[in-house]
């Protein structure tokens, strides 16, 4: 794997991540906002490393028969799912958003849920923040190495 390569992956992993912290901060804030629906960040793979996937990737290379291909890897943040649980109703006559019988339906949010996912993003970017740091690091000493 490349320098370039490192670099990219890393700089891919912090985009995703940061795009997840977002959303779960959008959903603690609208925690009491009625008719609010959770929303769940949806990452997936660059690499297609199912079995199949694998097999086709290891038939392209017919002279490493016996060795594992090089997988790319990384991660790409490909938007957000609403949660189909539904919010508690509650009873609100005035309320500009209540039905014809005076209910709303309150947020889905459940506060925990959200911090706990917020704070594995986090710290899924703070690795990946890591890893762009090293990998410059190590650029770096190689541009030393070479002078």
């Amino acid at each position: 794997m490349s320098i370039m390569e490192s670099l990219n992956i890393g700089s891919n992993a912090l985009r995703a991540h940061g795009l997840r912290l977002d959303i779960h901060a959008k959903n603690v804030a609208n925690l009491d906002t009625p008719n609010y629906v959770r929303k769940i960040p949806v990452l997936n793979s660059t690499d297609d490393i199912s079995f199949h996937g694998l097999m086709n990737t290891m038939k392209e290379d017919v002279f490493g028969v016996g060795t594992l291909p090089y997988l790319h890897g990384g991660v790409t943040f490909s938007g957000c799912v609403e949660d189909p649980t539904m919010g508690e109703k509650i009873y609100r006559p005035g309320h500009p958003d209540a039905d014809e019988n005076g209910y709303i339906r309150a947020s889905n949010v459940n506060p925990m849920v959200d911090i706990a996912d917020a704070i594995m993003a986090q710290r899924a970017y703070e690795a990946n923040l890591a890893l762009v740091n090293i990998t410059k690091s190590m650029a770096q000493r190689a541009i030393e190495i070479g002078r």
